[in-house]
């Protein structure tokens, strides 16, 4: 009997110890995790792991940056995804920094119809895109617009942030999982534009027949989200793009003015003053996009005579960009995924009728790549476009951005143009060329084209500081001048610029702004936070045959499976029990 006693309190006094314990090391490791923060993220591709170039912005964060996220309300399964995705990305932001706030907000969640126009209507204006759904209700198939978007706010400035992905052509099942891969980029982006303080200089070339202002003004708009955007002139200044900075010993610095350069489609030549000052931009470190022609073809022609030429457009820069990497070939590609353009075919009454047909010397791009620049980027619109070559020291890393499709033909100059094409049906044996590339980046250390070609007295100069290699660099070159054009109407003796990639004969919007920043914001990149962009999260989508094939089974695993495991564990339990006290 005083056995059985002994062996009860020590059972208890084990117990109380093993409570005591156990509260104890929970203590511990609270005070412990107060001073250590650290996140452990099982998953394969690190589906809740923020990069590194994100937390050092979290750290630098100290103010509050609040999203009003319009992503509240009864979705479809695929837009509750992106709304959980999102919430949990927010809160990976705010367990690094409490100073991320959000709110989640249910757009449609008034009861007449006149106040819910008019909260659509002010979030258009704020920027925000809206997607229009059919949902399927008691009452039957019912349109629903959503906003898959937030407006941030900080220090009084808002500024939209869609989240949304704009793909042509893609499942939306991808589209949903693509624009959950990209919000970390579209958060920490946001993020970042606020929290700016000073901006960088870039430039848009001028004095050599550059895309007028009208064409160019959307992307302009876009990129001073980021930049200060200037127009420069080189005419042959030395000091266009650079200039002297005094040191205390009374020596001079050479140093860039800006950031990176854009060479908007040039139609006339370089001088070799003109190169000069390019290049040794370049050396001291300068980005530069270069968006040129080298086939000149137009379609106003072709509109007035049905039919144009297209030859060689030499501007002197093949020399220059053979040096450092790219050659631009003088031919015009053809594709059979190509953007329809409006043909007049007749006439009712006193109204033209127009017909669309795919124009192939218009290619529309789609990248596969998942380099940062081009990775999920929607389809991209071109006129005229060229083909590149890589070529040059192998020092210089070559990445191939964008290239045509498989059904691709080859045109070399000079070549006529006329609209006798899309009047009969290609033969497919005529578009067996593999995929062209057409747009390339060049990372590594550039040598100088005038490496020993210049006299002394100038390579010694201290006041032209000319230099033969650049630091670690990179260019982005692109064989269509048009990819950053956007479309302009002229109306009541005013310019009118439509947003950069929109097409207003097909109403279509594609990828091109989205591109062009992304060159931009990558060749400015010091921070490495555009290296997000080419993160890749598994679409585990299920397999709707197979489970459909074995139904009843998932079911019984789904419905009976849980009650069988907590039978069979009680049962475990009873027969543990059982012998321990049998004893």
């Amino acid at each position: 009997m005083n056995k059985v006693k002994t062996t009860n309190k020590d059972i208890r006094r084990n117990n109380v110890l093993q409570l005591v314990l156990g509260l104890v090391i929970i203590i511990l490791l609270n005070i412990i995790g107060s001073f250590l923060f650290t996140r452990f993220d099982l998953t394969s591709e690190k589906r809740y792991s923020l990069s590194s170039s994100t937390k050092q912005l979290l750290r630098e964060t100290d103010d509050i940056f609040y999203f009003r996220v319009y992503l509240e309300g009864e979705f479809p399964a695929g837009f509750k995804m992106l709304s959980r995705a999102t919430k949990e990305m927010l809160d990976e932001f705010r367990a690094f920094n409490d100073n991320i706030q959000y709110e989640f907000i249910n757009p449609s969640e008034a009861v007449d119809a006149k106040t819910r126009g008019d909260v659509f209507e002010r979030l258009i204006q704020q920027g925000l895109h809206p997607t229009d759904i059919n949902v399927r209700k008691k009452e039957g198939q019912q349109q629903q617009r959503i906003f898959p978007g937030a407006i941030v706010s900080h220090k009084g400035r808002e500024i939209p942030l869609n989240l949304m992905s704009e793909q042509i052509g893609v499942p939306p099942d991808v589209i949903i999982n693509n624009s959950i891969q990209a919000l970390e980029y579209n958060i920490s982006n946001a993020i970042r534009r606020l929290s700016t303080t000073s901006k960088p200089k870039i430039a848009f070339t001028q004095d050599h027949g550059e895309l007028s202002g009208a064409e160019i003004a959307d992307i302009v708009k876009s990129l001073s989200d980021y930049y200060i955007v200037e127009g420069v002139n080189l005419e042959g200044k030395v000091n266009a793009l650079t200039e002297r900075k005094e040191n205390e010993d009374g020596s001079y610095t050479i140093i860039n003015k800006y950031k990176a350069i854009i060479i908007a489609k040039p139609d006339s030549a370089f001088s070799e003053k003109d190169k000069f000052i390019l290049d040794q931009y370049i050396m001291k470190g300068g980005k530069v996009l270069w968006l040129i022609d080298p086939v000149f073809a137009s379609m106003d022609s072709i509109q007035s005579s049905d039919r144009t030429m297209g030859i060689t457009h030499d501007i002197n820069l093949n020399d220059m960009l053979f040096r450092y990497g790219a050659r631009l070939n003088s031919n015009l590609l053809l594709d059979l995924n190509a953007l329809p353009i409006p043909i007049y075919t007749g006439q009712i009454g006193n109204q033209p009728q127009f017909s669309f047909f795919p124009w192939y010397y218009f290619p529309v791009l789609t990248s596969t790549s998942t380099h940062p620049v081009v990775n999920n980027l929607n389809a991209v619109r071109t006129e005229f476009i060229s083909s590149i070559d890589t070529v040059g020291s192998p020092a210089i890393k070559k990445t191939i951005l964008l290239k045509t499709s498989q059904y691709t033909r080859i045109a070399n100059t000079p070549v006529m143009i006329t609209l006798d094409l899309i009047r009969r049906e290609p033969d497919p044996a005529d578009y067996n060329q593999p995929p062209q590339p057409v747009a390339v980046l060049l990372e590594g250390r550039f040598e100088s084209l005038f490496n020993n070609r210049i006299p002394p007295e100038i390579s010694q100069a201290p006041e032209i500081g000319f230099t033969e290699k650049s630091p670690d660099n990179r260019m982005i070159v692109m064989a269509d001048g048009d990819l950053i054009k956007n479309q302009v109407q002229f109306s009541a003796g005013t310019y009118n610029s439509y947003p950069l990639g929109y097409d207003r004969f097909t109403g279509q919007t594609f990828g091109n702004k989205d591109l062009i920043l992304n060159a931009v914001n990558y060749l400015c990149d010091d921070t490495g936070l555009m290296s997000v962009r080419s993160r890749e999260l598994k679409l585990r989508a299920l397999d709707v045959k197979r489970a459909n094939r074995n139904l009843l089974m998932w079911q019984l695993i789904n419905t009976a499976g849980p009650i069988l495991l907590v039978i069979l564990f009680g049962i475990i339990q009873f027969m543990i029990r059982k012998r321990r006290y049998a004893r």
